[in-house]
Parts: structure tokens; sequence; C-alpha cells
């Protein structure tokens, strides 16, 4: 399934800079960026539920903002692009 990340981390103090950090950090070992605070991860449901339980452990409640879209395949997922973006096939082998 593809997993859309979104977070807003409040970053006024020296722990909401670190906190964003962190939270970016769980991010890019799971998904790829594809803006500066918004990820996409193709996981299954285990690994959803072990992304959500460390992003939620990173962030403050109630400064910050975490939103995770789950977008079906079965129901024809598409995604529109404009501008510069460079794209990884999860699917792809890593080497070539």
């Amino acid at each position: 399934m593809l997993i859309i990340v979104c977070y807003d981390v409040n970053t006024e103090t020296k722990a909401g800079r670190r906190r964003l950090r962190r939270v970016a950090k769980v991010c890019e070992g799971t998904g790829q960026r594809v803006q500066k605070s918004v990820f996409e991860c193709k996981i299954d449901l285990v690994q959803l539920e072990e992304l959500e339980r460390r992003l939620v452990a990173e962030i403050d409640a109630e400064q910050d903002c975490l939103r995770l879209y789950r977008l079906a395949e079965s129901r024809g997922c598409e995604v529109r692009e404009h501008g510069r973006f460079r794209v990884i096939d999860f699917d792809a082998p890593l080497l070539a």
C-alpha cells in the first residue's frame, strides 16, 4: 500500500528543531521525500503500524501535527506531478 506522511513540527524552540530532525529521519528510513515535510512510503500493514508508532513517539501532540494517508491500490491510486521531481522506483532492482 502507499502511505503519504505529512507533518508540521513547531520549530520555534531548540527542542522543536530536534523533533523535526528525528521525525524526518524516521520517514527517510521508510520512504522517499517528495516535499520538505511530505513522504511517500510503499509499505505493508505491519510496517505502517511501526511507522506510526515511531512517529507518534517523536512528535509533541500539543505543538505538532502528523497526518498519514493510506491510499489503497485496489481503488486505483493516481498521482499528478508538476515541476521537477526525481522519482525512485521501489519495485526496480537497487543496482543496475
